[in-house]
C-alpha cells in the first residue's frame, strides 16, 4: 500500500505532535504546518490526500484558510477536517461545512474516531487515483486499438476499391474485345471467358468477405471503425453479386430443362425478391393456380426473375409497384415456332426508357447505370434463357409510364401436372461438438484456404491445409486424424470430385464437403449424392454445412 500525504495545520506545536501520535499507526506520510502560509507552500509543492485544519489560528483562521484552499482547482474535492476546542456551536459547524469542510471534530479528540475518519478518506483517495490510472490506461489502449483498426479498415477499403476498379476495368476490356463475338452469336466462347474471370474474382471476394466479417466480430464498441468495416463488407458483397451474375451468364449454355410449376417457383423465391427490391416497393402477382407447367431450367428462371426485379428496383428509386403476371395465350411473337407457350410479364411503374435504350437493353454489357454500377448482363441473361429454352423476350417501355418485360416460354407438353417437391424429413438440430474437430481444408487458392481456416479456428476447430488433391492424399497417407474434409471442386490436376472418390474408397464414412465458386455442378459418377456448398460462403453457412455433413445428410447445400 502506497502511503498518501496528510497535511496537519495548527499554530500550536503540541497539538501537531498529538495529531502525529494519533495518526502514526496509519503509516501515512504526515506533513505539518504551523500557519496558513506554510500550509499553502506544502499544497503547491505536494499532492495532498487529506487536510486537518485547526479552526482558531492567529493571522488567518481555519475558515479563511479552507475557503482559499477550495479556490485552487487541484483541491476543490480534497477531504478537509476541521479541529476545534472552542468553536463548537451549531452555527460554527454550519460555517465550516459552508466553506468546504467535510467533517468537524471537537477537542478533546477521540483517537479511534479521528484515525477511522482519516483512514476512510486516505483509502478513498488511493482508490480514486487507481481508478483514474486504470481509466487513463484503458483510454490509451482503446485509442491505440481504434487507430490500428482504422488503419486496417482503410487498407481493406483500398483493397475493395482496387478490386472494384479491376472488375470495372476487366468488364470494359471484355466489352470491347468480345463485342464482335456476341454479334456473331459466339456465346459459348464468351461464356467460358467470362466464367473464368468471374470464378477467380469469386475466390478473391470470398477471402475478403471472410476476413472482414471476422474482423468485425473483434471490433471494440467504436461507431466509426464499425462503419468503415461495414462499408467495406457492403462493397465486397456488391462485388460478389456482380460476379454471381457473370457466372450465371457464363452458365447459360448448360440449361437443364424440366417441368416447372411457375406459381410454386414464384412462391419459393417471393421473399428473396421482396428483399431484393426493398420495403418501398410493393409486389403484386396474378398467376393462375391451374397454369400449365413450363419446360425450363428452374434455377435459371429464378435468376432471371431476380434480374428483372433488380432492374425494376433501379427504375423505382422513390418506390412504386412491380407486377408479375402469367397466362396461357394463343397469340405469340411471330418468331416462335408452333406449340403452346406461357407469357410471363414483369411490369413496373417507374421512369421508363426511350426507344434507343429499349433497342439495346438486352445487349451484353449494355447498362444505363454508369461505370462501376452494373455489369449490363442481367437482361442479356434473361434473353439467353428465353432463346435457349425455345421462347422469346419482348421489352416495351414508355418514358414516365414504366417498363414491361414479357418472357414467352414453352409448355411442358408431356407433363400433365408437376409433382410436388419431396420435403426432407424433419430432424433434430445437430448439437455442437464437445471437442475441436480436426478438419482438412483443400483449395489451390491460398486466399480462400487461409480465409476458410480462419473461420474454422474462430469456431474453435483445428484445421489443416492442403494446396492440392495430391497434398491431401499425402496427408492421409501419413496416418493423421481427420474428422471432416472441405475441398474445392475446380482444382488443377486432380479435381475435388476425384479426390472425394479416392477418399471414399479408403475411408467410406469420412464426411466430405465439396465447395465450388460455380453455383451448379453436375452429379459425379461414382460419388452418388454428397454435400455441396457454394462459394462464397459465410461462417454461418460453413457451420450449417458442417452440421449437415457430420449428421450424415448428403443433400446439396
Amino acid at each position: 500500500m502506497n502511503p498518501v500525504n496528510i497535511l496537519l495545520v495548527d499554530d500550536q506545536p503540541a497539538k501537531l505532535l498529538s495529531y502525529e501520535v494519533i495518526l502514526e499507526e496509519l503509516e501515512e506520510n504526515l506533513i505539518k504546518a504551523q500557519s496558513a502560509r506554510e500550509a499553502f507552500e506544502h499544497l503547491l509543492r505536494t499532492e495532498i490526500a487529506v487536510i486537518l485544519v485547526d479552526v482558531c489560528m492567529p493571522e488567518q483562521d481555519g475558515f479563511e484558510l479552507v475557503s482559499m484552499i477550495r479556490q485552487h482547482p487541484r483541491y476543490q474535492n480534497t477531504p478537509i477536517i476541521f479541529v476545534s476546542a472552542v468553536m463548537l456551536a451549531e452555527p460554527d459547524r454550519l460555517r465550516g461545512y459552508a466553506v468546504g469542510a467535510v467533517d468537524y471534530v471537537s477537542v478533546p479528540i477521540v483517537p479511534e474516531v479521528l484515525r477511522a475518519k482519516v483512514r476512510v478518506f486516505a483509502d478513498l483517495y488511493r482508490k480514486t487515483r487507481e481508478l483514474e490510472r486504470l481509466n487513463a490506461e484503458l483510454e490509451a489502449r482503446v485509442h491505440q486499438r481504434t487507430a490500428e483498426l482504422e488503419a486496417s479498415a482503410a487498407q481493406l477499403r483500398e483493397l475493395n476499391e482496387e478490386l472494384e476498379h479491376r472488375i470495372d476495368q476487366r468488364t470494359r476490356e471484355r466489352e470491347e474485345a468480345l463485342a464482335q463475338l456476341f454479334e456473331a452469336q459466339k456465346l459459348d466462347t464468351i461464356g467460358h471467358l467470362t466464367g473464368g474471370v468471374a470464378h477467380d474474382f469469386n475466390n478473391l471476394l470470398m477471402a475478403v468477405l471472410g476476413s472482414l466479417n471476422l474482423l468485425k466480430k473483434r471490433l471494440p464498441p467504436d461507431e466509426r471503425s464499425e462503419r468503415l468495416v461495414t462499408n467495406a463488407i457492403q462493397a465486397a458483397e456488391r462485388g460478389t453479386a456482380l460476379t454471381q451474375r457473370l457466372l450465371a451468364f457464363a452458365r447459360r449454355q448448360e440449361l437443364k430443362p424440366q417441368a416447372v410449376d411457375f406459381l410454386r417457383l414464384f412462391e419459393n423465391v417471393e421473399d428473396l425478391l421482396a428483399k431484393a427490391v426493398g420495403p418501398r416497393i410493393e409486389i403484386r402477382k396474378s398467376i393462375p393456380a391451374d397454369l400449365a407447367p413450363l419446360l425450363v431450367d428452374s434455377n435459371q428462371l429464378e435468376l432471371a426473375l431476380l434480374n428483372l426485379f433488380v432492374n425494376a428496383r433501379d427504375a423505382l428509386e422513390s418506390g412504386g409497384t412491380v407486377t408479375v403476371a402469367a397466362a396461357a395465350e394463343e397469340s405469340r411473337p411471330a418468331s416462335l415456332a408452333g406449340g403452346n407457350y406461357i407469357r410471363i410479364s414483369v411490369s413496373d411503374d417507374g421512369e421508363g426508357m426511350d426507344e434507343a435504350t429499349v433497342s439495346r437493353a438486352a445487349e451484353p454489357f449494355f447498362t444505363t447505370k454508369g461505370v462501376g454500377k452494373g455489369t449490363g448482363l442481367g437482361l442479356s441473361m434473361v434473353h439467353g434463357l428465353a432463346a435457349q429454352s425455345g421462347g422469346s423476350i419482348q421489352i416495351s417501355s414508355v418514358r414516365g409510364k414504366g417498363t414491361t418485360i414479357c418472357l414467352w416460354l414453352p409448355v411442358a407438353e408431356t407433363f400433365v401436372k408437376v409433382l410436388p417437391a419431396v420435403e426432407p424429413p424433419a430432424t433434430e438440430p445437430l448439437k455442437p461438438s464437445s471437442r475441436p474437430l480436426a478438419i482438412l481444408v483443400v483449395d489451390d487458392d491460398a486466399l480462400v484456404r487461409t480465409g476458410t481456416v480462419a473461420m474454422l479456428e474462430d469456431l474453435g476447430h483445428l484445421p489443416q491445409e492442403a494446396s492440392s488433391a495430391s497434398q491431401a492424399l499425402e496427408f492421409f497417407a501419413g496416418g493423421q486424424d481427420c474428422d471432416l474434409v472441405i475441398t474445392d471442386h475446380a482444382m488443377p490436376g486432380m479435381t475435388g470430385a476425384e479426390l472425394a472418390r479416392h477418399l471414399r474408397s479408403s475411408f467410406p464414412g469420412l464426411p466430405i464437403i465439396l465447395a465450388s465458386g460455380y453455383a451448379e455442378f453436375s452429379e459425379d459418377h461414382g460419388l452418388g449424392r454428397m454435400l455441396r456448398m457454394k462459394k462464397p460462403f459465410t461462417q454461418e453457412q460453413l457451420q450449417a454445412a458442417m452440421d449437415q455433413a457430420l449428421s450424415g445428410k448428403v443433400a446439396a447445400a
